[in-house]
């Protein structure tokens, strides 16, 4: 039973946040006249002894003291003796660890932003040094049309930002405190709630006590925020591997990011990159494991619940370095980008660009003008030649139009050039939004 009921060796992680909140609950208490201001004071005193001596040499680990709160309690009260007792006044484990644990996924929260930041910023130095360099865009993994690289990255940088404003919302909502509801239903002590979340940097105390014990949502939110990072992380990570390998070779991988084979001295081997992909299955299945776990508890506080926190635990670690690999790798990619452009070119990949010509500068109806262009790309591969080389007794044969002059027009330079739309991938507009996403980085 010891071993199953103790959770200390995963909850010792909330040291710090256990200890401030104490800390602020014994101040109250001895503001209310709740407990005598010496106690209160010693209280204080041995709390912030516990915490240097945590900080110096970690949390021990007991099992018969069963889990983070009794464990600071017991060494308080070799510490500081009969008053360490107070300390537990108008208070019970379940506020306690719903506090505890708030505060660390607020912490949380914010270590992830900044994750999610750096990652932006590193992806913004790449497509700013590649606003102009010309890839092909895929759509089912085949060549589609041309895209400056700089653009492509910049869809990360998108990514990046929703998933910050993810985080953020998850900690907006989860900024309220549960100390003071007790065990569930309040308490006849008369505590000043506010005092305490003002001093732990709660915007507000929560306003049901029911609630406060049993919610789990915050924890929930993280887990579904950290399983959307973490798909776009396994996108790109998807795409480091693809571009990587021998037919696309499109980056070289660094060193310090890859791995050579035991038997084959010729490979190098995107290791992390697929790390980060496969981890990408444990953060979905946090949100699942943990949704689970909570879906049918009644309310108030079930022992179920003390499996909640390895699961945000255990996805907040697997983020936070999987951002710290990806940022690496970002930063430390070489672009082949003449292999990017010569295959950007391959493919018919202009041809939507003589669609938009005909209907441009000759008048065709767009239907009418996707016909054509597909008649033109399948007598290019009758010949074996690009667009832009379609004979032009070929091209009148299929359309008038189709002149000369509108396939001379049909480089990936034109074309990447002309897509000049809001969001669009000409270079003056990356340049653009590569300024918009730095400004935006700053506020």
């Amino acid at each position: 039973m010891q071993e199953i009921n103790a959770s200390i060796p995963v909850d010792k992680r909330l040291w710090e946040e256990d200890i401030a909140a104490s800390r602020a609950h014994a101040a109250m208490l001895g503001a209310q006249g709740i407990i005598a201001a010496e106690d209160a004071a010693a209280i204080d005193a041995g709390l912030a002894q516990i915490a240097g001596e945590y900080a110096a040499n970690g949390v021990p680990v007991d099992l018969s003291l069963e889990d983070i709160h009794m464990t600071v309690e017991a060494r308080l009260k070799e510490i500081v003796g009969e008053a360490a007792g107070r300390l537990h006044t108008a208070r019970s484990r379940n506020d306690q660890v719903a506090t505890d644990f708030r505060l660390w996924t607020r912490t949380a929260c914010d270590r992830i932003d900044a994750g999610l930041k750096g990652l932006q910023v590193a992806l913004l130095v790449r497509a700013e040094d590649h606003a102009d360099s010309i890839m092909p865009g895929f759509t089912h993994l085949q060549v589609a049309q041309p895209v400056t690289l700089g653009h492509h990255l910049l869809a990360y940088v998108e990514m990046a930002r929703r998933d910050r404003s993810r985080f953020r919302d998850a900690r907006a909502r989860l900024n309220e405190s549960p100390l003071g509801a007790a065990a569930l239903a309040g308490t006849s002590f008369p505590l000043d709630r506010d005092a305490t979340a003002q001093a732990l940097g709660f915007d507000r105390p929560m306003t049901n006590s029911i609630d406060a014990v049993s919610d789990r949502d915050f924890a929930l939110e993280f887990c579904a925020a950290a399983s959307i990072a973490a798909i776009h992380l396994s996108r790109l990570a998807e795409e480091v591997v693809i571009w990587a390998s021998q037919p696309f070779g499109f980056v070289a991988l660094p060193d310090a990011w890859s791995t050579g084979s035991s038997i084959m001295p010729q490979k190098r081997n995107p290791d992390a990159a697929e790390l980060v992909r496969g981890r990408a299955g444990l953060l979905l299945g946090a949100f699942q494991r943990l949704a689970v776990i909570v879906k049918g508890l009644p309310l108030t506080y079930s022992k179920d619940l003390q499996d909640d926190k390895v699961t945000v635990f255990e996805a907040f670690d697997a983020l936070a370095l999987s951002l710290a690999a990806m940022t690496g790798m970002v930063e430390t990619l070489t672009f082949r980008t003449d292999r990017m452009r010569a295959l950007a070119a391959s493919g018919y990949s202009t041809a939507t660009d003589l669609a938009d010509w005909l209907v441009r500068e000759a008048g065709v109806p767009f239907r009418e003008a996707h016909h054509i262009v597909g008649a033109c790309v399948k007598r290019c591969e009758e010949l074996g030649v690009d667009l832009s080389q379609l004979p032009a007794e070929a091209a009148a044969a299929i359309h008038a139009a189709v002149t000369p002059a509108a396939l001379a027009a049909l480089t990936v330079e034109a074309s990447v050039a002309s897509r000049k739309s809001y969001g669009g991938t000409a270079p003056e507009r990356v340049k653009d939004a590569i300024a918009a996403a730095r400004a935006a980085l700053e506020n």
